[in-house]
């Protein structure tokens, strides 16, 4: 089982491929033409550990203590409560005392102490393999905050006693399609049920798998099946002949899911779960379209998107392991599909043309190439009954293609239809439908193919379409919880077949379950405000009367304009407003240019840019008015940052026009950081009242790795690390990218050794960079590090561990040997399905404005992990639809982390974002790590349009792609750029 809590057998799905159901011949069966075509130690410096201090542990980590440190004898007497925590991976534990004063949360946190238990080096060794990973155990519940009740969609599954059997299928001839796979299964068990299957209904996976309550009357059989094929209009064609193997596997126990759910055994019995999952799908999967672990259908809803595309509503289900038991995770969803129509009317639509008579542009038919590459058509002159897969269109149009005949004369695909069909073709300067391979293709006019229904539209959706497609199914929390209602009610679980067989039963009410919501920080801003200190008031604040805790001073900068469409006397009075804001917000800024507004025509941006460079020599910012027509801020930002090192700040024509305060207000945030201020600090740091964080020089780092967007098969994925470079404040983060190979989650840069010519075996990565910038800015370097990972699926999560965290260790002891700072190794999870809702809706005292839970909600009971160290947190209000909490699950602890500490430290961080005045729904730096990735990705591209659609440069997976990736200027890295 390669996915951990989310089940329904994922890592047996693809994205599939060519159906077996369809013949693969070149030849007239298609109905179309036939054509003939023949390690070491680097330098330390000032802040470096030395000889006299102790290296100890926590877990399985080696770390660091100070002279002056507090040892076990200096722990307060007075101590309340202590808790022994062991670590997940260390043999002994850590004793952690705290004290806990219901009246004052912040002051008990503050006193937190730890006394680590030592560790021999050789228990700091990362195991061999990923399966050897154990997680952080979850060292107990959160107190702090107000106690209230949320409602999440997860909904409670009990299960009889069963002998549950495994069984290994084996369908030949051979077939990717889960429909036909399926289908041959179903007429399978309704063939040979009584007279062979002793009954019993299996559960099918659509692919390798088969499952059983209690055994099959043999351990291994061959059965024949005859399905007959349904044509597209409901007739029925010839039959075809199935051989199924089904052979004994193994025999999933239900008793170690007991145990494990009385916590009397560690590991989780996924196969199990697997068993489960399979059974409670496998009569959706039958009705509707399967996708992952979501199904949908045009009986829940559909909707147009525009261009061609339309959406399907359905829903998502996962069977997850929690405090409460088995439950069953439920969400509404939707996806994006193919409207089922003529090729030429999707060509239509998709390139927004009406005249189909004249040829289409070079780069118009490569778009179209792209988009119906490996669909599914049905071929309307054979009355839709035969189907085909497009391979690719022709490079000419139909009326130029030719083919070579049996007695070596030449015949116009035109012609050939026209003879054979009696048909004449309409659209002749329209490339053709190629079908079948590049060595004997088939070539099909695009008028009589009409795409088939049900196939996904996995690219990535432009503006409008993403626009249509949430307008569409937004919901309020009310709305959406009375949908996942009505939901559960028609799928009627408990009178299932299949489900009942397994003796499981699904509860109908969604789950209620304690929570807490945790109190907003204090802002600290600068003292010549009128307001010094700001307490957020559900989750939000503003700037009036409040100067930046640190403004940055800028001296040097200018403005330039590409858009044509705005007065050209407005970027003079727009910067002159813009530079006003940022001095009344407490910069000290020059508000005069180092050299005057200039405009340039938007095709000489490039022109632009290196001019004004070698004007302004030393510019601090550019102000960059961008064209009228999106498409360039990829370029401008490439050059800027890569090329010539610039600092800029792109503004949108249609924002400056209008001269809003606050939107010069939120520039002026921005550009701020970019130039090397502070917007505002948590009141806490400044006092050193963070647990685990103020008391020892600490180092919070936020990681993310970026894939190329549907159908760039070849662009390489981008890993971004940042890292705070101000403690005790942590709120400066630098950033660092780096490209890898393609779909690769793993950040393979974190360290590596790299082969110097002249140099030999030279220390390098992101983690080492990283310290050596802290250690030049603090003076010292970390004891602590906390990484907040993004974007790693629960089947990850053990090989990122794994990997990253050996990585981790390596790059410290490449600056000093034995130099190992503890880790707190923390997932960052978004895409998720669980949702929260309020026990009461419309009750101000348990929602915000828009009607979702309150910000600073956290729960880590009922639907969080049994055992391990989880939580979610909504940290946002609400905006629109119902705000979606974060996931946060704790892969390793080497600092001791209690619930309420990390829980209250990740609540706080998110009021510290610096791009506006509101706390974000994820930490901050996992936030910035994604932005960073998210802006080198422009890098790798010569056109990004900001709605959607990208041309990449050549890029290999298996080649050097990091050498592909333009280095960011030093000057530009040290400061916030990605903002």
């Amino acid at each position: 089982m390669s996915n951990r809590g989310s089940h329904g057998g994922a890592g047996r799905g693809g994205r599939g491929g060519r159906r077996s159901d369809q013949s693969s011949s070149g030849h007239g069966g298609r109905g179309g033409a036939p054509v003939s075509r023949g390690r070491g130690r680097g330098n330390v410096g000032p802040g470096d550990l030395t000889a006299t201090q102790v290296p100890v542990s926590a877990g399985r980590g080696r770390g660091v203590v100070l002279t002056g440190d507090p040892t076990a004898s200096q722990v307060a007497s007075s101590s309340k409560a202590t808790v022994s925590v062991a670590s997940s991976s260390s043999k002994e534990g850590s004793k952690v005392s705290s004290t806990t004063e219901s009246s004052n949360a912040a002051a008990a946190l503050s006193k937190l102490e730890i006394t680590p238990a030592e560790t021999k080096p050789e228990d700091t060794l990362p195991p061999e393999s990923s399966k050897a990973v154990t997680h952080q155990l979850r060292p107990g519940r959160g107190t702090v905050g107000r106690k209230i009740t949320v409602r999440a969609n997860h909904f409670l599954v009990q299960v009889a006693d069963r002998d549950l059997y495994h069984y290994d299928v084996s369908i030949s001839p051979e077939v990717i399609s889960k429909a036909v796979n399926r289908n041959v299964m179903k007429v399978l068990a309704k063939t040979y049920k009584d007279s062979h299957l002793a009954g019993k209904t299996p559960a099918y996976d659509g692919r390798k798998s088969i499952y059983t309550a209690g055994a099959l009357p043999f351990e291994s059989k061959v059965f024949v099946v005859n399905l007959t094929e349904k044509r597209a209009d409901g007739s029925f064609g010839k039959d075809r002949q199935f051989k199924v193997a089904i052979k004994l596997a193994s025999r999933p126990d239900l008793y170690q899911l007991q145990q494990f759910l009385r916590h009397k055994q560690r590991d989780a019995p996924y196969d199990v779960i697997q068993v489960l999952d399979v059974a409670l799908r496998d009569t959706p999967s039958q009705y509707y379209v399967s996708v992952g672990r979501s199904f949908f259908s045009t009986g829940f809803g559909q909707g147009d998107l525009g261009d061609g595309i339309e959406y399907y509503r359905g829903y998502f289900q996962s069977l997850r392991l929690t405090q409460m038991g088995l439950s069953l995770n439920i969400d509404v969803s939707a996806r994006s599909f193919y409207e089922p129509i003529l090729v030429t009317d999707f060509i239509s639509k998709f390139l927004n043309i009406r005249d189909l008579s004249r040829p289409l542009r070079d780069s118009d038919r490569l778009k179209v190439k792209k988009v119906l590459r490996t669909l599914k058509v049905t071929l309307v002159h054979w009355n839709n009954e035969k189907s085909a897969k497009i391979s690719g269109i022709s490079s000419c149009p139909i009326s130029q293609l030719r083919f070579t005949l049996e007695d070596k004369s030449e015949k116009t695909v035109i012609q050939y239809f026209a003879e054979k069909y009696n048909y004449r073709v309409r659209y002749t300067s329209l490339p053709a439908i190629q079908t079948g391979s590049d060595a004997r293709p088939v070539y099909i006019p695009m008028e009589l193919c009409k795409i088939a229904k049900d196939q996904r539209y996995t690219k990535r959706l432009n503006e409008r379409q993403v626009t249509a497609l949430l307008r569409a199914t937004c919901q309020r929390p009310a709305q959406r919880e009375s949908s996942i209602k009505d939901l559960v009610v028609e799928n009627n679980y408990n009178a299932d077949d299949v489900s009942k067989e397994f003796g499981m039963s699904v509860t109908s009410q969604l789950a209620s379950i304690e929570a807490r919501v945790l109190p907003p920080p204090l802002l600290k801003y600068h003292e010549s405000g009128r307001e010094k200190m700001v307490n957020p008031s559900l989750g939000q604040w503003n700037m009036i009367n409040k100067k930046m805790v640190n403004g940055a001073t800028v001296k040097s900068w200018t403005c330039v304009t590409f858009a044509t469409r705005i007065d050209q006397h407005l970027p003079v009075e727009f910067c002159k407003q813009l530079t006003e804001m940022c001095v009344s917000k407490g910069m000290q800024f020059n508000i005069q240019p180092i050299i005057p507004l200039i405009s340039y025509p938007p095709q000489s941006i490039e022109e632009a840019l290196h001019d004004i460079y070698k004007r302004a020599p030393g510019l601090q910012l550019l102000i960059v008015i961008l064209p009228d027509v999106s498409g360039s801020y990829g370029k401008i930002k490439r050059i800027c940052e890569t090329e010539l090192g610039i600092v800029s700040q792109c503004c949108q024509p249609r924002q400056v026009s209008k001269l809003n305060k606050q939107y010069m207000e939120n520039v002026a945030l921005k550009i701020n950081v970019k130039t090397g201020g502070r917007n505002t600090v948590l009141n806490d740091a400044i006092r050193r009242n963070i647990p685990l964080i103020t008391d020892r020089p600490t180092i919070i780092m936020g990681a993310d790795v970026t894939h190329p967007q549907p159908g760039e098969d070849s662009s390489p994925s981008i890993a971004a690390v940042v890292a705070s470079m101000d403690w005790p404040e942590i709120t400066k983060y630098r950033g660092l990218v780096s490209a890898q190979a393609h779909r690769e989650e793993i950040i393979q840069y974190l360290y590596k050794l790299v082969q110097d010519p002249e140099r030999g075996l030279v220390h390098s990565g992101l983690i080492r960079e990283h310290f050596i910038a802290f250690r030049k800015a603090m003076g010292q370097i970390p004891h602590r590090i906390i990484f907040y990972r993004d974007g790693v699926s629960e089947g990850q999560f053990n090989q990122v561990l794994l990997h990253e965290m050996n990585a981790i260790r390596k790059a410290c002891n490449s600056l000093q040997e034995h130099y190992a700072p503890r880790v707190t190794f923390v997932i960052v999870q978004k895409r998720h399905h669980t949702r929260l809702f309020p026990a009461q809706h419309g009750n101000r005292d348990m929602t915000d404005r828009s009607g979702n839970i309150l910000p600073g909600t956290v729960v880590d009971t009922q639907i969080c992990h049994p055992n391990e160290f989880d939580f979610y947190l909504n940290s946002h209000a609400g905006i629109q639809g119902t705000s979606r909490p974060a996931h946060y699950h704790v892969l390793l602890d080497e600092n001791g982390f209690s619930a309420d500490a990390l829980q209250t430290l990740t609540n706080n961080l998110c009021y510290t974002y610096a791009r506006c005045t509101k706390a974000v729904s994820i930490v901050p730096p996992a936030y910035y790590a994604h932005l960073a990735a998210f802006r080198a990705r422009y890098y790798m591209e010569s056109e990004f349009s900001d709605g959607g659609s990208s041309r990449s440069r050549n890029t290999t997976s298996g080649g050097p792609v990091a050498s592909q990736l333009p280095a960011v200027k030093d000057n530009v890295k040290e400061v916030m750029f990605y903002c």
